[in-house]
């Protein structure tokens, strides 16, 4: 069991690699996108898009205002 589960870790911490990714040679680059004016380099597909981490769009509540009514905030049922 011991053995198994060693193994296991072996594998589990190998295949974590921490060189940059490549291309396998010979393998052609992945199509321009049709509406694109030219093919993405590998820094600008690995970008996040904004949508990832939207920024805050409702405003927080400043120091001790009274909170609207929230038809939503229930009871927990019991």
């Amino acid at each position: 069991m011991r053995i198994i589960v060693a193994a296991s870790l072996l594998l589990l911490a190998a295949c974590g690699s921490r060189e940059p990714l490549e291309r396998a040679p010979g393998q052609p680059a992945p199509p321009k996108p049709a509406t694109a004016p030219r093919a993405e380099t590998a820094e600008e597909q690995l970008e996040l898009p904004p949508i990832v981490r939207p920024e805050r769009v409702d405003e927080p509540l400043r120091r001790s205002e009274a909170r609207e009514d929230d038809r939503f905030d229930l009871p927990p049922p019991e």
